[in-house]
């Protein structure tokens, strides 16, 4: 069987799309050829039996003009592929779909992000099947909707920390600087967790380069200032992919109070390592629902967070590593790039 994978950028490194990668690995163990069409990629990243067609230009039509000239030369190829996966953009599907479903090939749109567009509207009307993280994390309600994982490459993330923290406790956020994400809250409820007398610091890491990220970052900044929070709340910029293992290692807890629907993938990949999470997203919290202490919080209520950082500091040992367990564990079960894949098989079949 043939699949043809299209994204943005192929590339282990790249803060956003790195995690791709392991995702077209997975499929290319199941897949007897991946052709990836991409923007752009990093040489001899992909196992020998992915293809790459890239389709960059310095200006749209350019782009569009070499995108259709790629699909065009794989679904006139035998065999031919039996579903092309658009990555994360609507309008791959959109373009990929008049050309492949007249003649039997499915389209299948990945689509993480809670972001009502009037081209994933179009996208979803003319794709197969939307998959996304579950049939909650995308603004679509159509039966065409399957839940399938977040898609986690498990293997890269392993349990090596001591249950015994030494303090201060290392709280990581990770994500754009957006408005979306609520880091505001988080620096507020640092402030109060510590006014309770728990010694927490905060380690933000994400891009700024958007006109309105970089107002989010300055205003997070002059928060810091006011709050008194120097030294203790650092705002950093990106780190590549292949350094988060190693963040999470000399990390106490992950927080995320993303306010869209979708859920974050670096949530996932912090359960991975074993690291404890502390969340607002209804769609995460399902993952963590049944687990002591809560690790739950009302989104954009930083005294329900600092709440939730003074339980969380009273566990530790063997109560602490035996949460990162259940937490490795469920992510491996229901969310790996091995579960991922196989979803995109039977789907394909």
């Amino acid at each position: 069987m043939r699949l043809v994978f299209i994204t943005q950028r192929v590339d282990p490194d790249d803060p956003i799309l790195g995690a791709t990668v392991a995702k077209i690995t997975a499929l290319a163990e199941r897949f007897d050829e991946v052709v990836v069409v991409t923007d752009s990629a990093v040489p001899g990243t992909l196992p020998l039996n992915c293809r790459v067609r890239t389709f960059a230009s310095r200006t749209r039509v350019g782009r569009g003009l070499r995108f259709t000239a790629a699909m065009i030369a794989e679904v006139i190829r035998r065999p031919r592929p039996v579903t092309v996966l658009a990555h994360m953009c609507p309008i791959y599907a959109v373009l990929a779909a008049p050309l492949v479903r007249p003649i039997g090939v499915r389209v299948v749109l990945w689509y993480a992000q809670w972001h009502p567009t009037r081209m994933l509207s179009i996208a979803a009307r003319v794709s197969t099947t939307i998959v996304s993280v579950d049939t909650q994390s995308v603004p679509i309600r159509s039966a065409k909707v399957v839940g399938i994982g977040h898609g986690i490459d498990v293997a890269q993330f392993t349990c090596s920390r001591s249950p015994e923290i030494e303090r201060p406790y290392a709280l990581v956020a990770l994500g754009r600087y957006s408005d979306s994400k609520g880091l505001d809250t988080i620096v507020r409820a640092i402030r109060l967790a510590r006014d309770a007398g728990v010694d927490v610091r905060l380690e933000c890491h994400g891009t700024s380069t958007m006109p309105g990220e970089r107002a989010v970052l300055q205003g997070l900044e002059r928060l810091v200032d006011e709050l008194g929070l120097d030294g203790v709340v650092v705002l950093g910029g990106p780190i590549p992919r292949g350094e988060v293992p190693e963040l999470f290692t000399r990390s106490w807890a992950l927080v995320n109070n993303t306010r869209s629907g979708a859920p974050d993938k670096v949530v996932y990949e912090a359960c991975a390592s074993c690291l404890p999470i502390l969340v607002s997203s209804p769609p995460v919290g399902a993952l963590v629902a049944d687990l002591e202490p809560d690790l739950r919080f009302a989104p954009d209520d930083p005294t329900a967070l600092a709440a939730a950082i003074g339980d969380l500091s009273r566990v530790h040992g063997g109560a602490r590593a035996e949460l990162g367990g259940r937490l490795r564990q469920r992510v491996t079960e229901a969310h790996s790039t091995d579960s991922w894949a196989d979803a995109i098989v039977r789907l394909s079949t």
